[in-house]
């Protein structure tokens, strides 16, 4: 068929007002899952904290109903309810035209996060219900939407209806001088499925806007969870930095460093702690930037740049057998830093309309400045608080050059011969990574049985008996030395820490399968260490599962069933007749191929359970606490926990 025939002038499709999201919501929020659908509630709850910034609010409400209808409101001036020059009100201007709002010219907002001017009209179109109350001049004006169309004009709403849409411990009785934004929006199911707010990312977001904003209040109210948080803070970003690491050591104390002139501001907070792992936070206008941007690398030049000279002064870096000296990884190992940048709203440049990656160039070169100048200043004060950071950082020096070598040895050996895979590895036919799924196996039996009961065609099977070395607690090169990673690594093809390349993963499906029981649980838990420590990328792509295996067998009158948890065994049970026969699995090794292909490797029959880490800093924690050297906060974590434990993961 010729592609150039039927293309008319009739094949341009024109989407106006906001069908474009409707159309293409991935555009404007990331995606259509949970994180876009906690997208748009960041959207609102930093039209509110804006107000703030602009000085005009100091308290943000957020509240989730038992309906999953979510309310956000501040005490700023209330959008604008007067006719606008299109000839409709600017109320309803800013909640259905794309690029439309009061953060262009710079006068409203001198300092905001929004700048496209899609934000709330974007959450307006994705919802099924939206309704805005703005509170101005003793009055309460309010408009209605349904997927981003409004259903009303703009008109007063009585105090009846306050009552009945607000809560009455907010207070707001009309003819009172009380102004705000009050938004209520539902999320078009349509759009983002069984998705819903997770209370602890919720808290999180206004946490981290708590601490960047000193003395703006946030309060939550989860109804449906009976929960409730509220958050003020007046430390700023060096409060942020301590709570991010109040569950490890410090071997510093927190760094703060801050300036600014007339085009933009900066703040910065640093602390070493004795662990591996590197936390850093970028914020603009109290937008966190997922992606990084100009601001990072611009604190990762000077931090380097700081460290290596004052490590030159001092005559340390000859002691390096590395004749390159020290580097921005070495850096790395136990930084938690949170880079603050704020600047005229007008001038930002994000990369997408997520504001996931500051793009300014000129950024860069003034945090390089800022920080380098802070950091040269405190280490002059600090000598001895500097020696026991840079005892770490050439710690880490050493270990890099000593794992660069069993690294590369490693990766070469995968890499140069396909005959050197593991000889326990049983490998699929598939060549296409997307069709191929790997089986990390606890166990010669159970990977007996996994090898003859799969299909061969996309399934491979990897066998690692016993316990595997705690990651958490080890250097690469130690983990490089450990035999059953060492397979692992090679098995998955795409090395392994910062040598990782993605590109060269052999499986889009690395499944986790371990016995239902305490071992198998603790099996699976260093196993997500490892890989979500040295290979994040599989799991923030979510190429990572956990297989479930069932618990029972049931078998009734030759009728064999399977279940996963006793709840749905004993309902089964209630309703049969006659000798049953109910037999526990203790473990993968007591399933022939048959029972292991049917119930836990068979795509149409198979449940796995995704694994994914949308919370990083929560991740980082969890794993520090329970995977971690520390005995006091792993066993008060249990103790609370230890009610909401379970064998299904």
């Amino acid at each position: 068929m010729d592609s150039k025939k039927g293309y008319t002038a009739k094949n341009i499709q024109v989407l106006e007002g906001l069908e474009p999201v409707r159309k293409r919501p991935g555009m404007f929020i990331g995606s259509t899952d949970s994180r876009g659908l906690h997208e748009c509630l960041r959207e609102i709850v930093d039209n509110s904290v804006d107000e703030s910034l602009a000085g005009s609010a100091n308290t943000v409400w957020v509240l989730i109903d038992k309906d999953a209808a979510v309310t956000v409101r501040d005490n700023g001036r209330g959008i604008p309810v007067d006719k606008h020059t299109s000839g409709i009100s600017a109320l309803e201007v800013t909640m259905t035209k794309l690029h439309a709002g009061g953060k262009f010219s710079g006068e409203a907002y001198k300092i905001s996060g929004g700048l496209h001017g899609v934000g709330a009209s974007v959450v307006n179109a994705l919802s099924s219900f939206f309704r805005v109350i703005v509170l101005r001049d003793s009055k309460a004006y309010y408009q209605e939407y349904s997927s981003g169309k409004p259903k009303i004009k703009v008109s007063l709403a009585s105090q009846k209806q306050i009552d009945e849409w607000l809560p009455k411990e907010w207070g707001i009785r009309l003819g009172e001088n009380i102004t705000g934004t009050i938004t209520t929006f539902i999320l078009d199911k349509k759009v983002f499925g069984g998705s819903i707010f997770d209370p602890n990312k919720v808290k999180s977001l206004l946490r981290d806007r708590a601490y960047l904003i000193p003395k703006l209040t946030f309060h939550f109210y989860d109804q449906g969870a009976d929960d409730e948080a509220h958050y003020y803070f007046e430390g700023g970003i060096k409060s942020l930095v301590a709570h991010s690491n109040r569950d490890k050591d410090p071997i510093s104390d927190v760094i703060y460093i801050s300036k600014g002139d007339e085009n933009m501001s900066l703040e910065v907070a640093i602390q070493y702690t004795d662990t591996y792992n590197e936390n850093v936070k970028g914020f603009v206008n109290g937008i966190n930037t997922v992606d990084g941007g100009t601001h990072i690398t611009g604190f990762r030049m000077a931090l380097t740049r700081a460290i290596g000279d004052y490590a030159k002064r001092l005559g340390l870096s000859e002691k390096l057998p590395d004749k390159n000296g020290l580097t921005g990884d070495d850096m790395k190992e136990g930084l938690t830093a949170v880079i603050y940048i704020k600047m005229a709203s007008e001038n930002l440049q994000f990369e997408s309309q997520t504001k996931a990656k500051l793009n300014n160039p000129e950024v860069q070169g003034f945090v390089t400045s800022a920080v380098k100048e802070g950091l040269d200043t405190y280490f002059e004060e600090h000598p001895q608080e500097i020696k026991s950071t840079l005892e770490k950082i050439f710690l880490a020096a050493r270990a890099r050059l000593a794992a660069r070598a069993a690294k590369e040895a490693v990766l070469r050996k995968g890499a140069l011969d396909g005959a050197s895979l593991p000889g326990s590895l049983a490998d699929c036919q598939s060549k296409d990574p997307e069709a191929s799924e790997l089986y990390i196996v606890e166990g010669d039996s159970a990977g007996g049985s996994a090898k003859n009961g799969r299909d061969r065609k996309f399934q491979a099977i990897l066998p690692l008996f016993g316990k595997v070395l705690n990651t958490e607690r080890a250097r690469i090169d130690q983990i490089i030395k450990s035999d059953k990673f060492k397979n692992l690594i090679v098995a998955i093809g795409a090395g392994v820490s910062d040598q990782f390349d993605i590109k060269k993963l052999r499986y889009h499906r690395i499944i986790i399968m371990a016995d239902a029981d305490v071992d198998g649980s603790h099996i699976k838990c260093l196993y997500l260490t490892f890989l979500y420590r040295h290979m994040p990328e599989v799991i923030k792509k979510g190429y990572v599962y956990i297989a479930m295996p069932p618990l029972y067998k049931v078998e009734h009158k030759k009728v064999k069933k399977y279940f996963y948890n006793e709840e749905e065994k004993e309902e089964y049970l209630k309703i049969l007749e006659g000798k049953v026969n109910v037999q526990r699995y203790k473990g993968l090794g007591e399933m022939d191929a048959i029972e292991l292909w049917d119930t836990t490797m068979d795509p149409k029959t198979r449940i796995l359970k995704q694994i994914t880490a949308e919370d990083a800093e929560e991740a980082d924690r969890i794993f520090t606490i329970l995977m971690g050297k520390e005995v006091a906060p792993r066993k008060k974590f249990i103790q609370t926990h230890a009610k909401l434990a379970t064998l299904d993961i």
